[in-house]
């Protein structure tokens, strides 16, 4: 391992690299010798950075594992929100997950490199909370020897958390995890299923909240069907990419930022109406996948499991069974979103779905769209969660669930809770899927107190 120190307000920062295997499975090895490329490499770099706050050299080490995925571990300059306190108790060590941040970070262009999309696939199938895991592993061992540790994960995070405690459960002292109890056996379905409800019941939460802005968004979705506008990025925006900028909703303070989002979208230019730019750009950042291609690529494969099959483009399958989600035919330009509006079901923003049509309207997926085709039919995916093992949990573990989570589904969590032994489940409606960053010191004290109690 490689380190760097320095100091800063109060603080050792420590930043680590450790190279690690990348393929842990021995995915790679299967592909024929045609697939195989040389762009692939055998290891990769892991980096993490650690804080120590003055007065606790001593205190125990907490990982945490970011949302995504695809996300890098925060940048937080200065310190504050969580860490502030969760470094009145640990040195916490900011890992960033494989392919991201300084850890191996992917792009499309360094992925569409691999060339066959069956080497893609299989390079992409390397980057799973399961070989995060490993990862983290392998630091802590460089860190502190065969002393555990322990481990928050907020979101995809918390996937990982619950990994770890199914697969390398010795590694940790002490499980938190906020917004990401995953369920242990269900396929991708039934989280898509529950995640449309719920964006349902907040779409109609904002425009109970904003009613002019549904006019707006039928408005902005039809002049999308017929005029060509067009994302700093380069690519069409379209009514579907459009109807993505729901996304935000999971948030607690989405409906406002939605709100400011749909303020007059519309200008004047040589006497036609166009989108603004100011407008095209704050979309443009909410559905490009330009700054985390990873999350559109595998954000699917996550709850790809053998026991549960492929995904098979869960979320674009299921859509269909929610008639309020429909999609007009982008051959029927603005008459067909005008048609949807008269059937009165309301404007429908999507929340964290990913679906096939952005490989390939999106330009920074749509060099890996054969690979994201393999990916979602893949049917060799390692088990991630163990049922068995989680029921004989020995790690003092607590999580805390939102009741009205739109992105982790509240149901399928509590479920997951009571078949972990011994977790302390913590459940509110006050807060969204951001919780931890928005509630406050009292989200980690309470994680803490219950694991502690």
């Amino acid at each position: 391992m490689d380190t760097a120190t320095y100091r800063i307000d109060g603080h050792t920062m420590y930043e680590h690299w450790l190279s690690v295997p990348l393929d842990y499975f021995s995915v790679i090895s299967l592909l024929s010798p045609e697939q195989t490329s040389r762009m692939i490499p055998d290891r990769i770099n892991v980096f993490a950075r650690e804080y120590v706050r003055d007065g606790h050299e001593a205190d125990p080490r907490l990982v945490f594992f970011q949302g995504g995925p695809g996300s890098a571990g925060p940048r937080m300059a200065p310190i504050g929100s969580w860490l502030d306190t969760a470094l009145e108790h640990f040195r916490v060590v900011l890992i960033d997950e494989r392919g991201t941040g300084n850890s191996h970070p992917l792009d499309a262009q360094a992925l569409a490199e691999v060339r066959a999309p069956e080497a893609q696939a299989a390079y992409l199938s390397c980057f799973r909370q399961d070989s995060i895991v490993r990862d983290a592993e392998a630091v802590r061992h460089e860190l502190q020897g065969d002393e555990p540790w322990a481990a928050l994960g907020q979101s995809f995070g918390g996937f990982t958390v619950t990994c770890y405690l199914s697969q390398a459960p010795e590694g940790l002292s002490e499980a938190y995890i906020t917004a990401g109890l995953p369920s242990l056996t269900e396929h991708a379905d039934e989280v898509y299923r529950l995640t449309y409800r719920e964006m349902a019941k907040r779409n109609k939460q904002f425009f109970g909240r904003y009613p002019g802005d549904e006019g707006t968004a039928w408005y902005v979705a039809s002049h999308l069907a017929d005029v060509e506008e067009f994302l700093p990025t380069g690519e069409r925006l379209t009514p579907a990419r459009f109807r993505e900028i729901g996304i935000v909703l999971g948030y607690s303070f989405g409906l406002e930022q939605l709100h400011f989002i749909l303020e007059d979208p519309v200008w004047s230019v040589g006497g036609q109406r166009r989108l603004r730019p100011q407008f095209l750009s704050r979309v443009g950042q909410l559905v490009s996948f330009a700054d985390n291609p990873l999350y559109g690529l595998i954000h699917e494969s996550i709850y790809a499991q053998r026991s549960t099959g492929p995904t098979a483009w869960s979320a674009q399958r299921v859509r269909s069974e929610f008639p309020e989600f429909t999609l007009p035919a982008p051959s029927a330009g603005a008459s067909g979103e005008v048609d949807l509006r008269k059937q009165g079901m309301g404007f429908r923003f999507t929340g964290e779905h990913v679906y096939p049509w952005q490989t390939e309207q999106d330009p920074a997926l749509s060099p890996l769209k054969e690979a994201a085709e393999i990916l979602a039919f893949e049917q060799r995916w390692p088990e991630l969660y163990s049922s068995a093992a989680l029921a004989e949990n020995t790690v003092p573990a607590a999580a805390w669930m939102y009741i009205d989570d739109v992105f982790v589904p509240y149901s399928l969590s509590r479920t997951t809770a009571e078949q972990i032994r011994g977790l302390k489940p913590l459940i509110s409606n006050a807060y969204h899927h951001d919780g931890l960053r928005t509630g406050g010191p009292a989200m980690i004290e309470q994680l803490i107190k219950a694991v502690r109690a």
